[in-house]
Parts: C-alpha cells; structure tokens; sequence
C-alpha cells in the first residue's frame, strides 16, 4: 500500500569510513522521513560500530531500537561492524524480545545496500494506513462538502486537509462567523469555499428540484424550501447535482440526520436493496473489514448476501484483497438452527450475486481467521482461515464486534464507511475526533474515485 524503505537509527557514525548517516540521507532512509511520511518500512536497523579494535555501541540504543520496532510491528535488522559486535547485538535484542530480520557483519557499503534489500511481508499499522488513505485521496482530488460549520473539530479537520491537498472543501455556514473562528483557532481556510445556505442563490433551485424529486410524497414546493433550509438537505442536494463529490457529516448531529437525506436524495445503487456499513479496522500487521456494524439491526438473509458482496467491493477499494466469511455461532454444518441457516441462505446469495467472490459461511470467527483452526473445521474452505472480510449476523453483533477489537486489540476502526449509495455520504460520531474526521473525508475521496 505504501512504498517499503528502512528506517537506520544510527546517526553521526562510521563503518570503515562509510558515513551511515549520509548513507541513510542518500537512501530516504531516516527517521524522519518515516515520521513525516510514514511509509511502510521493511525493519528497524541496529548498529554496533568499530573504531579499530574496539568495541563501540552505535548512537542506536537497543532498547530505544527494540521499542520502536515493537511499536510498529517490525522486525530489526541488525549491522555490526565485525562478528563479536553481532553476537552481541544479537544477543541484545533477543533479551529484550525484538523479532531479527538478519545479522551482518564486516560491512561495506556494497554489503550495507545489499542488506536494505531484506524481503519482509508488508507491515500494516495505523499511521501506514492513515498515510496511504491521504496519498490516495490526494491523488485524485475530489471535492467533499462539510455541512457543519459551527462544529471547531470540522474547521480544523479543513485546515488540514487542505494544508496537505487532500480534498478541495466546502464548509455550510456564515462565512464572517467562520472566519473569526478559524483566526482565533489559528487555522488558514483560505482556500476552502464557505456558503452561507440560508442566503444561498441555490436555495430555491435545490427546493424545486426537492419537490420534483419528493413529488409522489406530496411534498410542496413551500415544504421543499423549509427543508432544504437544513444543512444536510442542503449538502446531500449538492452532491446530487455534482456540486460536490461527497458528503461528510455527523460530528454534530445524529446518523439519522445525516443519512436520511440521502435515502430521498442521492438513493441507492441500481439493484441495491439495503445501505450499509463496514469499519475498516487496522491492526498490527493487518487490515480487516467488518460489515454491518452500523446501520442495519436485524438484516435477512438476502442482506446479508447483498451486504457481503458490496463488503469485498468497499473493502477493495482500501487495498484488501477481499476473502469473505459470513459469520455465525456455526462452522458448516456443526451447529443448526435458523440463525445458522440464514447465514447458509446469504452465503448462496453472495454466490448468485457474484460468483467469482471469494466468500463462505458459515464460519465462526476463530475458524475464519485462524489458520490452523480453519484447516481442522472447514478444510475445504476457500475463505476459512484467511478471511479479511468479516460479515456479522445483525447489528448487534456487529457492534460489539468492532468495538470489542477496537478496544482490546487496540484496533484504530475507521468508519463506519457507508455503501450502497450513488454517491459517497458518510457519516461521523458525535466524539470525532479531528483525526477522524481528516481520515473520513479521505474514504469518501476514494470512494468518490471510484474502481
């Protein structure tokens, strides 16, 4: 997802006159490089230097090493500059209980490039993904509108994106009010578009489109403009006519006010039956998805197949290369009742719906995900083992699904991504946090990007 490079941690030292700093310079490989981009590095070097016959500890500690490492789910590589420093160093990080990617020894400069090329599984963490969610956004900007002006968490979640060229931004409010605010918060907003809706020369045009559109409701035209006076309508009535992209709300206000204008508005998909949701939810070394923990209480059976098919499509779209469980308290045929046979009913649905999907129920959770356990319950599986996307019963399962690994697993759950819709609208928290907010309005460019 994000381009492979090695982070070195010693600085200001030499190997037989190779200076390992400038090595690292010349190969972007640098700490803070690593910060700033947060690229998906391959391992951690450590480095135990020689000056003549004596023994010298690189600027590199090897418990600082060994925390970073930790912390970021890599393995460390450790140079040495002849074998009783990599003997040590070796022994070193064993104690202190670091993963070693390889021990190199006598090094020159041709061995030290050669050992920058270690081949590791690619490592997935927060802060990779969270990077990779922005450089694909910026990639082809899209144009996000955000509703809740009077909310400092979405002025200052614009302030960043923009700063960083995610998304061009339009923010609903009175721009004098905006201003001010942003000033005082020490934001630049310059570049973002603010309406005022309420005095806004689209008010009527978007009414009359309203009623056109609600007609059969027996909606008027004067019911249309009172409704399009509310910042959601508003918004959602924007992305409809191409005036934006997307639409990210809900730091403010309910889930209900922020997707039920899209219901009357943008709809679904041609052949969607159901809106629903999927947390992308990153872990150490690994990106899962979990669908539907958000919007959908009591799904049936054909929902539930629906919902895994558009699942794998969402999740792909992230960089997942979907393998679908539809989860039950069964695996197969261990277990009966009519939950599990809802979850048999929407495996067969997912099939009809695409038959070259990856997807199998039901499965039990530790049966989907674990290898070993998948092997011995349902062997042949094509899912069973090695799924990365999980499709819960109900909502409630859901639910505590994501929040149980969220919480425990120290999981960071992006989301909930909304799916089914023409158009991308996404929904916030009322406890966003800034950074999820910069984070949604990254998903909704994508999606917004479509493939």
């Amino acid at each position: 997802m994000a381009n492979r490079s090695v982070l070195i941690t010693t600085v200001g030292r030499s190997f037989d006159g190779i200076d390992v700093a400038g090595l690292a310079a010349e190969n972007n490989l640098n700490l803070v490089q690593l910060s700033e981009q947060e690229a998906d590095v391959a391992a951690i070097v450590a480095a135990d230097l020689v000056a003549g016959d004596t023994l010298v500890q690189g600027s590199g500690d090897y418990n600082f090493d060994a925390d970073v490492a930790s912390a970021l789910g890599l393995p460390l590589l450790v140079v040495a500059g002849c074998p009783v420093a990599a003997e040590r160093a070796q022994a070193r990080i064993e104690q202190l209980g670091a993963t070693i990617a390889g021990v190199v020894a006598d090094v020159d400069k041709a061995a030290l490039l050669k050992a920058l090329e270690i081949e590791t599984e690619p490592v997935m963490s927060a802060a990779v993904f969270e990077h990779w969610l922005l450089t694909r956004a910026k990639a082809d900007r899209k144009h996000i509108v955000l509703p809740e002006g009077e909310d400092d968490r979405i002025l200052q979640a614009a302030d960043q994106l923009l700063a960083q060229n995610v998304a061009d931004i339009t923010i609903l409010g009175v721009a004098e009010d905006i201003q001010r605010r942003a000033d005082s918060l020490g934001l630049n907003l310059s570049k973002a578009h603010i309406i005022d809706h309420l005095n806004s020369e689209r008010l009527e045009e978007f009414a009359t489109d309203f009623a056109e559109l609600r007609k059969s409701k027996g909606i008027t035209l004067d019911e249309a403009r009172e409704t399009m006076k509310d910042i959601s309508y508003f918004a959602t009535m924007m992305v409809h006519k191409g005036l934006a992209d997307g639409m990210v709300s809900g730091a403010a206000n309910t889930t209900a006010h922020t997707i039920k204008p899209s219901f009357q508005i943008i709809k679904t998909v041609p052949g969607a039956s159901v809106v629903s949701s999927i947390f992308l939810m990153v872990m150490r070394g690994r990106l899962w998805a979990f669908g539907d923990c958000a919007v959908n209480p009591n799904p049936t059976a054909d929902q539930i197949g629906e919902i895994a098919v558009v699942s794998a499509k969402t999740a792909a779209q992230f960089g997942i290369d979907p393998k679908v469980a539809i989860l039950s308290y069964s695996t197969g045929s261990s277990g009966t009742g009519p939950d599990v046979d809802r979850s048999v009913e929407a495996t067969a649905k997912a099939h009809e719906l695409d038959p070259e999907l990856a997807v199998d129920g039901p499965l039990q959770f530790d049966a989907a995900c674990d290898p070993g356990v998948g092997k011995k319950k349902a062997p042949d599986s094509p899912v069973a083992g090695e799924a990365n996307v999980f499709i819960f019963p109900d909502l409630e399962a859901g639910n505590a699904g994501y929040k149980i690994a969220q919480r425990t697993a120290d999981a960071l759950a992006v989301g909930p991504i909304l799916q089914g819709l023409n158009k991308p609208v996404n929904d916030l928290s009322r406890g966003a946090t800034v950074p999820d907010i910069v984070n949604t309005v990254a998903i909704t460019a994508i999606q917004a990007q479509g493939a």
